[in-house]
């Protein structure tokens, strides 16, 4: 295949590249192969010109950069990362057209958002893969990519492996980094759903504005055909005063064209009656608190505008549980034990009220913040945690490269009342189960369903899940050498 056979944009700027044979695209170096004509994504200088030298070393065609730099075989681009995106949808076939492709994007609910629909699509008789925090899911095959949305070259090989097993629908979270970075680039969604925009990745962003920003492009004729907004979060009703795509509106708080009332919220779940555009019925589900019957009315949202009825949503409903690491509970002596992913101010305080206006005793709470990331977020948090929580742990989470005592001084900052500092994530959740009694719920917040946690550079196998489990079956072993002791076999 030549290059011009996939590259048709005017932005590359050496069009005799053109006639070039390739055999594939690649963006990292060290997976280059023989005839692959490789994409310089870096903006350094002095990283692009080892990883190109490198490629080149490795058997590429030729590279192609938007950084000039003193190689044979360099083809210039005005966007790399744009020529990268349409190279790839092309060499692929441009997979993604030939499925309908749902994309979530949100500080908080992708997640769940994301397996609502794809639940509620399987169970009306679809062949449906998933993308996001849980990996690319599909053909009962997962397959674990380090970041939420992946870059454009896997999302197209996926995809291409997807209308091939006969997929019919694409349910993805969209991160804000996969906006601002294209990796989206060349996928034209069916529907955009908007769950809500609250501090997170400032780190990266610099400012809230530019963070909604990044998140709100998508919902533009570019990007997508249609679009489910939250009409409760603020950037979203800005966003419906201007927004240009067929839209549907969902919320609790503020007029909507999707909405629920009389709600019910217990341990086990939820139960309300919803308005779809003025199709009425009662929900049940096993997902618990307000901001889940928030994220249930954003699926509903999407499966309307894709042709799914309320009754066979509502039917799906019922048999769907939460997602690994989304308020799930683990009963234990008469306590309830939350492990959610909640690791933002809003994902916090949503997570901690709704277990507060649920608890039949006291509230605890154990959490940390991770390292190398916004650091404006932990006061905050650490403000939220003791304004619900009776008894709060701050523990790690992640530190990276930070000391983790700094992490916890940054959290302290925001917090008055008197509370408990275990850096041992393992001891300091034995601790707060420990000091609760029948009743109370124990909120372990930060790290939901991961199975590692980063310390320095790299990945120590950890998992919150483990640690319950594992106090909860030694707890039942002990126990029953008590009983034989006493009553034998």
């Amino acid at each position: 295949m030549k290059f011009g056979e996939i590259c048709e944009n005017n932005k590359i700027l050496n069009r005799d590249f053109l006639d070039k044979e390739i055999l594939g695209v690649c963006q990292n170096d060290r997976e280059v192969k023989s005839g692959d004509v490789y994409f310089n994504l870096s903006k350094n200088y002095e990283n692009g010109l080892l990883n190109s030298k490198n490629a080149l070393k490795n058997g590429a065609s030729f590279v192609v950069s938007q950084v000039k730099l003193p190689i044979e075989n360099l083809c210039l681009a005005d966007d790399v990362r744009e020529t990268f995106g349409e190279c790839c949808c092309n060499f692929y076939g441009n997979p993604s057209k030939m499925m309908k492709v749902i994309g979530i994007t949100g500080t908080n609910g992708k997640t769940t958002t994301t397996h609502i629909i794809s639940e509620i699509l399987r169970h009306s008789g679809n062949k449906v893969a998933t993308i996001g925090t849980m990996g690319v899911d599909f053909d009962g095959n997962n397959e674990d990519y380090s970041m939420t949305t992946p870059d454009v070259d896997i999302l197209q090989k996926e995809f291409a492996k997807m209308v091939k097993s006969g997929v019919q629908y694409v349910v993805m979270e969209v991160s804000a980094h996969a906006i601002e970075q294209k990796r989206i680039y060349g996928i034209n969604f069916d529907v955009a759903v908007l769950t809500n925009i609250t501090q997170d990745h400032l780190d990266y962003f610099g400012t809230m504005d530019n963070y909604a920003e990044c998140k709100i492009s998508l919902f533009s004729p570019k990007y997508s055909k249609s679009a489910v907004v939250c009409a409760d979060d603020d950037y979203g009703i800005k966003l419906l005063e201007k927004i240009q795509i067929p839209t549907i509106s969902y919320g609790l708080n503020n007029p909507a064209d999707v909405f629920a009332v009389n709600m019910q919220e217990g341990i086990s779940g939820s139960k309300f009656c919803c308005n779809v555009l003025d199709d009425v019925c009662d929900i049940k589900t096993n997902l618990v608190g307000e901001y889940n019957i928030q994220n249930v009315l954003g699926a509903l949202s999407a499966c309307s505008l894709l042709g799914i009825s309320l009754e066979d949503a509502k039917n799906a409903l019922e048999y769907i549980s939460p997602v690994e690491g989304r308020f799930n509970v683990v009963k234990y002596k008469g306590k309830n034990i939350v492990i959610d992913f909640a690791h933002t101010p809003d994902g916090l305080e949503k997570v901690l009220k709704t277990a507060k206006d649920i608890c039949e005793g006291k509230l605890f709470c154990v959490f940390g913040c991770g390292g190398n990331r916004d650091v404006d977020k932990r006061h905050k948090m650490g403000k939220i945690a003791e304004k619900y929580a009776d008894t709060v742990c701050l523990t790690n989470d992640n530190p990276r490269f930070e000391e983790p005592a700094k992490i916890v001084s940054d959290i302290e900052k925001g917090m008055k009342k008197s509370h408990f500092v275990e850096l041992d994530r393992k001891l300091a959740i034995e601790k707060m189960i420990g000091l609760s009694k029948e009743g109370d719920i124990v909120v372990i917040a930060g790290k939901g369903g991961e199975k590692y946690q980063i310390i320095g550079d790299k990945k120590i196998d950890y998992n919150d899940f483990d640690v319950v489990y594992n106090l909860v079956n030694n707890e039942t072993k002990k126990n029953m050498v008590k009983f034989k002791e006493n009553y034998g076999d």
